[in-house]
């Protein structure tokens, strides 16, 4: 089998064998659904916050509250093992990856609590964070040794799409089930539950690995760093933009069916599980259509999407229509996406092999602090203003910070 062969002290690169084209590239596509489906169950709870509220008599704070701690779980993943895979394989940690959402899925069909939800929480919240870095270099070198003298264009359209496409289905497949399947409160858990198993079983008995380190070769374990990749302004700007992209997709994702239901009164689960899809799934689309720009443009264009999107959704909360929150939502999310798929893609390039997992992990620390810190801050705001107040609020500041890293790519002329 051809490997990546790394070595703590130099660069590693692809080995000159012979690679299997055929097998690398049925891997790439296990991996890429692998990583949409964890992702999606990653998402799956969202639609249902409005019955968890019900039944559990949950504020909007401890829902976002319980948004949190599934970001936190994502961190200390990311800076503790989501860099692993550079040493000990990517398909070994992926596939015990899965397995702790698994666990979590498990955690969410018992009987509902608040302690076992923020259990489940965190758990997945555990499990996603080794998936992103892990599956994100994984695709990348399972496409070069697929499609060796091809671009990165595949890899550059798989890897978002299933992350934050995934993000989307699991919203929306969530939705549905909840809508119309019986015990709604368990029945999207156990069809995950299943599909991740059967994931985890095609990973191990279909996909090669791509990286192999003797363990006498082994670099000895330290947490996660935030490495700076390429230039430091290029890689300021791809910080600015992952955090702006996912602080974006959390206020949609955290407090979109609180604000269906108590601002416009619309309880569906569909609707919220619709309404999160249209967000992320709007992601994907925009990043396919993006990659017809060079690497800037690409940039500067999901830029401009988020800032125009977070003005409508302003307009939105001011007017209180269904209409507009819902366009506010659709170019938020393509906007977000092409921001996050320019900073992966500038991440991978600049990245050296024995170091991508790190890098790749790195940056998505970031983006989840994104994630977590602005949205803890709407859910207290939340209890002194009106949600729609807070919202706008938090939409002010997310286009102040997307007008600093536009002025940032003034300086990038000519950087990759």
């Amino acid at each position: 089998m051809t490997t990546v062969s790394l070595d703590h002290q130099e660069n590693s690169e692809v080995s000159a064998g012979q690679p299997d084209s055929g097998t690398h590239n049925i891997g790439f596509w296990l991996v890429t659904a692998a990583f949409c489906g964890a992702m999606a169950f990653s998402m799956v709870p969202t639609p249902l916050y409005p019955l968890y509220a019900r039944q559990l008599g949950l504020s909007s704070l401890m829902i976002t509250i319980i948004f949190a701690v599934y970001g936190a779980g994502v961190i200390f993943s990311l800076c503790t093992v989501g860099h692993v895979s550079d040493w000990i394989g990517r398909r070994r940690v992926l596939t015990l990856a899965i397995s702790v959402e698994v666990l979590a899925a498990v955690v969410f069909i018992l009987p509902p609590q608040l302690p076992l939800l923020i259990a489940g929480r965190l758990i997945s919240g555990l499990g996603v964070g080794a998936i992103t870095a892990t599956a994100t270099a994984y695709l990348h070198e399972l496409h070069t040794l697929a499609r060796p003298r091809d671009g990165v264009k595949r890899f550059e359209i798989a890897s978002p799409a299933a992350n934050i496409g995934g993000l989307g289905v699991g919203a929306l497949v969530a939705g549905v089930l909840t809508e119309w399947a019986p015990w709604p409160l368990r029945t999207s858990y156990v069809v995950f539950a299943v599909f991740l198993v059967l994931v985890i079983a095609a990973l191990i008995r279909f996909v090669p690995e791509t990286v192999s380190v003797p363990p006498s070769r082994r670099p000895a374990y330290r947490p996660q760093r935030v490495s700076v990749v390429g230039s430091k302004l290029g890689w300021v700007v791809a910080a600015g933009s992952i955090f702006a992209a996912f602080a974006a997709f959390g206020l949609f994702a955290s407090l979109s069916p609180v604000f269906l239901a108590g601002t416009l009164g619309q309880t569906s689960p569909l609707l919220a599980g619709g309404v999160v899809f249209l967000v992320f799934g709007s992601a994907p689309v925009a990043q396919h259509a993006a990659m017809a720009l060079p690497v800037l443009p690409r940039l500067v264009t999901g830029l401009i999407g988020a800032v125009v999107g977070l003005g409508l959704l302003v307009a939105a909360m001011l007017a209180g229509n269904l209409a507009l929150f819902l366009a506010a939502g659709v170019v938020s999310g393509a906007g977000a996406g092409v921001l996050i798929q320019s900073a992966v893609a500038r991440t991978v390039r600049a990245a050296a092999a024995a170091n991508r997992g790190e890098a790749v992990a790195g940056l998505f620390v970031i983006g989840n602090a994104g994630l977590i810190l602005p949205v803890i801050g709407m859910g207290v705001a939340t209890q002194f203003v009106d949600t729609r107040v807070a919202m706008t609020g938090f939409a002010g500041v997310l286009i102040a910070l997307l007008v600093c890293v536009g002025v940032g790519t003034r300086g990038m002329r000519g950087a990759a």
